[in-house]
């Protein structure tokens, strides 16, 4: 690993309360804006290509082979967050998710400049694998700079930022698509995504440590064992965080599968509804205003879904996650009765299917980073990750097949049996929590369950 990647140093401990009372207020908050805009300009110039399709297939581009663009997108992004969540829980991620962020740019502004299929596979691969460096980065930075009792409202805020850059791409790409041409539409969010990718630099900062602050746990007096004592270390080996925090917990592989079929959902949905709604009989226009509509719920049921994990269940998420699905579940049976075109009851049933799906899309990538030591957080995140983007590849053209062999019954069935089988695979963790206790009612490292977990039984 290069060295301007690796984490920062660890420095002397600020011992004035006032003065690292002050500094945690400033940094947490410079720290959130910079992640937030970031990883909105990341998503931003992943679904660039969206856009471009149109104007792609007045070039001489099939369908298939756009197709098969994303479906390289999906299945390298979703490995790539795996493998960047190893390398993000040893870096910096003030440079590691800026590093990322510029490459991305100058792959998007690389594609706009090429006409062979072939070539333009590899750059929308190598755009893929650096969008996976993203993620990581802020799993560090949430789990170290918020603590556990806030960490699910911090989290649901920053889960909008997938909504402000979707809801920039039809304002920025489709703008400059219809009047410049498809690359021009890659161009823009390139040049966007360097500067963004600069701004990112300067404003993000490592953990607490390295500016001398004390961890956020003991900051907030919601210290734990695995934050104290002898795990006092800023990094774990690579071996430690593999094996001892992330692949041999078994409850990082329930949530993992439990995400795959999230995302079939999500992603199903959200590609295939504007067709649905053409074939339903909707103008183009009003068939459009739904994804809108799907996107503005999904703002707002990941915010309420953070804010309920903390305030009405203490921290615990899969409640929320298991209570949103069979919202998710029930919202989707509605669309699929309503045959009849009511385009007011339609805007209803799509703004729900996307506050509830929202939910657990946000709280379950959460659950994984907190289930860890939190030196972990990246790769646990990244790993559950990885199934979620294999689901999003798995609703493309897979789904899309079986769209057209039963029809759009077929779909709707897909989608509600994924969301069964989510549900199935929750149920059993409800009573999971990470929450913290006080630092005066610490437990014993002889009481847990496990040393190398920080998973505890509600009670």
């Amino acid at each position: 690993m290069f060295n301007f990647l690796q984490p920062a140093p660890i420095v002397e401990e600020i011992q004035d309360p006032v003065l690292v009372k002050k500094k945690y207020k400033y940094w947490r908050l410079r720290t959130f804006y910079g992640m937030y805009i970031g990883y909105a300009f990341y998503y931003f110039s992943r679904k660039s290509f969206t856009f471009a399709i149109p104007s792609m297939l007045e070039e001489g581009f099939s369908l298939s082979e756009l197709g098969m663009l994303g479906t390289i997108l999906s299945i390298t992004y979703g490995v790539s967050k795996f493998v960047s969540g190893v390398m993000g829980d040893k870096s910096n991620p003030r440079y590691f998710m800026s590093f990322g962020l510029i490459l991305t740019g100058i792959f998007n502004i690389g594609f706009g400049f090429t006409t062979a299929w072939v070539m333009l596979a590899v750059l929308w691969a190598l755009n893929a694998w650096f969008q996976g460096w993203g993620w990581p980065g802020c799993a560090k930075l949430l789990t170290h700079w918020y603590s556990q009792s806030e960490r699910g409202r911090w989290w649901s805020v920053w889960n909008t930022s997938h909504n402000l850059g979707g809801a920039l791409i039809p304002l920025v790409i489709a703008f400059c698509a219809h009047h410049y041409g498809w690359r021009c539409a890659m161009f823009v969010p390139g040049i966007l995504c360097i500067i963004a990718g600069l701004f990112l630099m300067n404003r993000l900062r490592d953990v607490p440590q390295s500016l001398g602050l004390p961890p956020v746990e003991k900051f907030k007096n919601e210290e734990q064992p695995s934050t104290s004592g002898k795990n006092k270390k800023l990094t774990l080996s690579t071996k430690e965080i593999l094996f001892d925090h992330v692949l041999c917990n078994k409850y990082i592989w329930v949530m993992a599968f439990a995400y795959f079929f999230i995302y079939i959902i999500r992603i199903g949905f959200n590609d295939w509804s504007m067709v649905y709604f053409v074939n339903k009989g909707y103008s183009k226009i009003k068939a459009a205003s739904f994804v809108f509509w799907f996107e503005i719920g999904g703002f707002l049921g990941s915010l309420f879904a953070g804010w309920c994990s903390d305030k009405i269940f203490s921290g615990k998420r899969n409640p929320v996650n298991i209570l949103f699905t069979v919202g998710a579940i029930g919202a989707l049976l509605a669309m699929h009765w309503n045959g009849v075109g009511w385009l007011f009851l339609d805007t209803i049933i799509i703004f729900l299917i996307g506050f509830f799906i929202f939910g657990p899309q946000m709280l379950i990538g959460m659950v994984a980073a907190e289930l860890p030591d939190k030196k972990a957080a990246a790769t646990a995140s990244g790993f559950a990750g990885c199934f979620a983007y294999l689901g999003a590849a798995v609703a493309g053209g897979p789904l899309g097949a079986l769209t057209d062999l039963w029809g759009w019954n077929g779909f709707f069935v897909v989608l509600i049996s994924c969301g069964l089988v989510s549900l199935a695979l929750m149920i059993p963790l409800w009573s999971i929590t990470t929450r913290a206790k006080p630092a005066v009612q610490q437990i014993s490292p002889s009481t847990e369950i496990n040393q190398k977990m920080t998973v505890e039984e509600a009670e």
